[in-house]
């Protein structure tokens, strides 16, 4: 069973997980970070780093962050959208997938700054309708 990045990484995205990870399974978005599923050796060496505690062992996912099982594998490129299950996504998502122009996000394995505002937003609820489906283009 792989990690999976939840709605706490929304809006902050630290990366002090990426530095960790010995197999480069995080993939960046612009405002949020994802884990491949199938590169994922379930080592949990990002979970206690993570300063936002948005990354859970996927049984150990709190169920009202269930979509990011899906999100993560999607936007990791490990799942075809057309296999996607769109539960509880938010509209926004679900159309950038069905554009047809969609394109999975970069994989990451260097520290980076957190966003702005990072510490004052890691604690914001329902983060999902916030998350941008646009790879991180640097």
């Amino acid at each position: 069973m792989a990690y999976v990045v939840g709605d706490p990484c929304v809006k902050c995205k630290y990366t002090d997980c990426v530095e960790v990870c010995p197999v480069d399974c995080f993939y960046e978005g612009k405002n949020t970070l994802v884990i491949h599923p199938e590169e994922c050796i379930d080592c949990g060496a990002c979970e206690p780093v993570c300063p936002t505690t948005a990354i859970f062992e996927e049984e150990e996912l709190p169920a009202k962050w269930a979509p990011y099982v899906e999100i993560n594998a999607v936007f990791s490129g490990a799942k075809s959208t057309d296999d996607a299950d769109t539960t509880g996504w938010p509209k926004t998502l679900v159309e950038a997938i069905n554009a047809g122009a969609f394109k999975a996000w970069p994989m990451i394995n260097t520290k980076r700054d957190a966003l702005p505002n990072a510490d004052d937003l890691q604690d914001e609820e329902g983060k999902i309708n916030e998350l941008d489906p646009a790879p991180y283009t640097g």
